[in-house]
């Protein structure tokens, strides 16, 4: 039997198969690369030492869905495909809707039809749009405030009624705070596309040179330094937080929500300050206005996934910083370009006109 993994080929997604694969579970991945690169998942076969199958398809193909249902043996699934930018989503609503809603409502379907009720759903703590007070618990208000969020909450909320007229499924929504770090070996971490969006890739992108200098987004918030504080958590953790959720998944049912943070917040200061002592070197940044929507504080009272998933973010912002280092210093340009490797990866063209790609026993299957 085998874990499908959504977007496994992405920052957090690529984490979370290397804890499946040390953790001995079978692995099949559906990721159509928008947003991430098959080189990726070829590292996670050199850390690991296992294989992998991949399906180069969006979770949007019906049809590709279908035949990676029929031809694996599926138990669960960690769905993390979807856009991501909260930016974007302002300026691409309907895109972000289709995607991730009708996305998500296609994979379950496709689930029912195999008899597969088991579902680790990535969230997002943006769902609580902006909360009154800190630290923030699973019961707080709901009400996200930009497209991207709201595709979360609307999906939690299709989730529940899944449950609701059937109580065979057994589904974990997670919602994460901000995740930073990289897997120790310095061969996987965070490759966004263009500008970062969050803070600790645009932090190593200054490191390196590569970006001139840090936008600082407000200095005049109430807290410590004047910027604004969040709750930053490992990447690792965060990806042995979905171990967790799994494993509970596979002996229950029905519908558990959990905030996946540390329980403490660090201000964009403190990161920066942090990240200098790690990497030697100055952050330029400048502070700019507010970004609307922002708020002041932000973080997680985790102790409902501590009680029932017995999950604790273990690693502290020193190594966050460090690991974070170590894979951009590293891989200053990211992962190898998609194309690039292609072209350099023997295949084998089907009659149909698609490939078969190999990686070294890493098979990435296009539909």
């Amino acid at each position: 039997m085998a874990i499908l993994v959504t977007g496994g080929a992405g920052y957090i997604g690529s984490h979370t198969i290397v804890e499946l694969l040390n953790e001995g579970y079978e692995v099949v991945v559906i990721d159509n690369f928008s947003n991430s690169k098959p080189e990726s998942l070829k590292r996670v076969k050199e850390i690991t030492g296992r294989e992998l199958q991949v399906y180069n398809i969006s979770i949007l193909d019906k049809e590709g869905l279908e035949d990676v249902f029929s031809n694996n043996r599926i138990e669960a699934v960690i769905h993390f495909a979807g856009f991501k930018a909260v930016g974007e989503s302002v300026a691409r609503p309907l895109e972000y809707y289709h995607n991730n809603i009708s996305g998500t409502i296609l994979l379950c379907q496709t689930m029912q039809k195999y008899n597969v009720k088991s579902l680790v759903f990535s969230s997002s703590a943006t769902v609580y749009g902006t909360p009154n007070k800190v630290p923030i618990s699973e019961d707080f208000p709901l009400g996200a405030i930009n497209p991207y969020g709201r595709t979360k909450l609307m999906i939690e909320e299709i989730l529940g009624d899944l449950f609701i007229s059937d109580h065979k499924w057994s589904i974990s929504i997670l919602r994460y705070f901000n995740p930073i770090g990289a897997h120790d070996s310095g061969k996987i971490g965070e490759d966004p596309s263009g500008i970062p969006n969050n803070l600790v890739p645009y932090i190593t992108k200054v490191a390196i040179g590569e970006l001139e200098e840090l936008n600082v987004w407000g200095a005049d918030y109430p807290t410590k330094d004047g910027t604004g504080v969040r709750d930053y958590i490992h990447v690792v953790d965060l990806a042995i937080g979905h171990i967790k959720a799994l494993e509970k998944n596979l002996i229950t049912t029905g519908v558990n929500t959990y905030n996946l943070g540390t329980g403490r917040g660090y201000s964009v200061l403190e990161i920066v300050g942090e990240f200098e002592k790690t990497c030697g070197r100055k952050i330029n940044y400048k502070v700019t206005e507010r970004r609307p929507g922002d708020v002041a504080i932000c973080f997680s009272n985790p102790s409902k996934a501590q009680n029932e998933l017995n999950w604790t973010a273990e690693r502290g912002l020193e190594l966050m910083c460090a690991d974070s280092w170590r894979w951009q210093s590293n891989n200053p340009d990211g992962y190898v370009d998609e194309k690039k490797i292609m072209e350099e990866t023997p295949c084998v063209q089907k009659s149909t006109g698609e490939f078969l790609w190999k990686f070294d026993g890493l098979k990435e299957i296009e539909q």
